[in-house]
């Protein structure tokens, strides 16, 4: 037996490339040139991990311009926040099928047509309501801190409470 047959099996077609070793650089090979910053294109922007070595083609720019933060930024949401939300959606998905619940339990009792005509206008209006509410804080809140959001869907969900299933319940009278 070739002693290089048992030195096969511990190693891959390829190892001996030079590109792959990574541990005997001299330090003069280490230092690589800083490369030259990118420009982009007027009216882009750069954002995500680097964007701030990335330069934007304006020439025009005043020294003001450039040392002014951008307010359009926006910090994503930590997980409790995430998981805030999410449950303070699933409530508003149970009111909305709460007040639909209770609401068709209410509509046996009508008899004069006029008032059946507005009970079907504020009842669709009364079960659109939490997906509406919760729709409009996220436009509304997009700019602003999370826990005005967080603050405004937890007042939204005190206000919306569907009082027609509590009261009457999913059996009725």
């Amino acid at each position: 037996m070739a002693s290089g047959r048992d030195d096969d099996a511990l190693s891959w077609e390829g190892d001996d490339d030079p590109t792959l070793d990574v541990g005997d650089r001299a330090p003069a090979e280490a230092a690589e040139p800083a490369p030259t910053p990118a420009t982009l294109p007027e009216g882009w922007n750069a954002v995500g991990k680097g964007s701030d070595d990335v330069t934007t083609g304006e020439t025009d720019a005043t020294a003001s311009d450039a040392e002014e933060p951008e307010t359009d930024a926006r910090a994503s949401m930590g997980n409790a926040a995430l998981v805030s939300v999410g449950i303070l959606g699933g409530v508003y998905l149970l009111f909305t099928i709460g007040w639909l619940i209770g609401g068709f339990r209410l509509q046996d009792r009508l008899l004069d047509p006029l008032a059946d005509i507005m009970f079907q206008g504020s009842f669709w209006l009364t079960v659109a309501a939490p997906v509406l509410w919760f729709g409009t804080v996220f436009l509304l809140t997009r700019r602003s801190s999370t826990w005005v959001r967080i603050v405004w869907l937890v007042a939204g969900a005190i206000l919306l409470v569907p009082w027609p299933f509590i009261m009457v319940g999913a059996v009725g009278l």
